[in-house]
């Protein structure tokens, strides 16, 4: 195994990465430590992800052995993919002025999104899977995907319009491309939560399942496409060509959201604190005893790593006395991976 894929799987405090072997695709997982938004640190952790995934293809001597066909974006959260953008921070910056953080939060959100858009400049297919709600900055994250897998009782949209501002990192220019200009400007301009259902009549939503059928979704479109994989990755460069997502575009935009946002009143700030408030008020009420609750990501997968001794203590502070695995086909996820 290569020190650069080793590098992906580095302990990270706001995602879980996993590897599939079988679908060749690497899963990132949100789990942040608090309200499931997109802090600097989640976000520094987004971006270090992918430049470690561009250091393995590029520059490995053997990147076939453990092949990256597809980019897997989804939540350990139960229920939450994403609520959006740290908006505590967003007032803080906004209530100081300070027009230098706040674009270098904006341009932190544009590093990741735009990269994903254009499947991290490799051959690579980048997935959403929403199994929950996916709110402003969520919904952009979800939507900068080639591909947006919703389960049936996910709700997304952007409802920044209610405190007088409007998502500004790359919102209108991947609605725009997916169901035209006019679609793009109702849904910024209603604020509206909207059902995955209704998003896939719309074609937003590339592909709606079932509640609890988010994974085999996945498993199924990576089988579908895989018959025809150099074919469906040019297409994807194809569309990049024809009308492409361009980096300048959304820095543009996103100067634009900041120049909004520094015009914002008391008032609107105050509509946006209820939102936090809100959300959180959902979210710990959904978590047992109050505590973050993970849903399992299926982390017991192994492959080749290097020798621990036994007896060791794993991050919940459980001692193992002895090796639990069952075969040397399974591979692991970041805890069972050595740096």
């Amino acid at each position: 195994m290569s020190e650069q894929f080793r590098n992906i799987f580095r302990d990270y405090s706001e995602i879980s990465v996993r590897y599939d072997r079988d679908q060749e695709a690497l899963w990132c997982y949100f789990k942040p430590n608090s309200r499931p938004c997109f802090s600097p640190l989640l976000l520094q952790e987004s971006r270090e992800i992918q430049q470690s995934i561009i250091t393995y293809l590029t520059t490995s001597d053997h990147p076939e052995k453990y092949p990256i066909r597809f980019l897997i974006l989804a939540s350990q959260i139960p229920g939450v993919f994403n609520f959006g953008g740290d908006l505590n921070l967003f007032v803080e910056l906004i209530e100081a002025q300070d027009r230098e953080q706040l674009l270098e939060y904006a341009k932190s959100c544009i590093d990741i999104c735009y990269m994903n858009a254009v499947s991290l400049q490799l051959p690579i297919t980048t997935i959403s899977l929403v199994q929950g709600s996916a709110l402003g900055g969520g919904f952009e994250s979800a939507l900068s995907s080639n591909v947006l897998i919703a389960e049936e009782h996910a709700e997304m949209g952007v409802p920044e319009i209610r405190f007088n501002l409007f998502p500004g990192m790359g919102a209108y220019s991947f609605l725009a491309r997916k169901c035209g200009t006019y679609t793009a400007e109702q849904v910024l301009r209603s604020g509206k939560i909207y059902r995955a259902a209704e998003l896939h009549d719309m074609h937003v939503v590339d592909v709606l399942v079932e509640s609890g059928g988010g994974h085999e979704a996945v498993d199924r479109y990576i089988k579908d496409h895989r018959r025809a994989l150099n074919g469906m990755q040019a297409i994807q460069t194809v569309k990049q060509f024809f009308d492409p997502i361009t980096y300048e575009e959304l820095i543009g935009i996103s100067k634009i959201w900041v120049n909004a946002a520094l015009k914002l009143t008391p008032a609107d700030l105050r509509v946006m604190q209820r939102i936090v408030a809100a959300q959180n008020r959902g979210f710990l009420k959904s978590s047992p005893a109050t505590r973050l609750h993970l849903v399992r990501t299926k982390q017991d997968r192994r492959m080749d790593y290097q020798k621990v001794s036994f007896p060791l203590v794993d991050r919940a502070g459980n001692q193992i006395h002895h090796d639990r695995r069952r075969s040397d086909r399974r591979e692991p996820g970041p805890m069972q991976m050595s740096s």
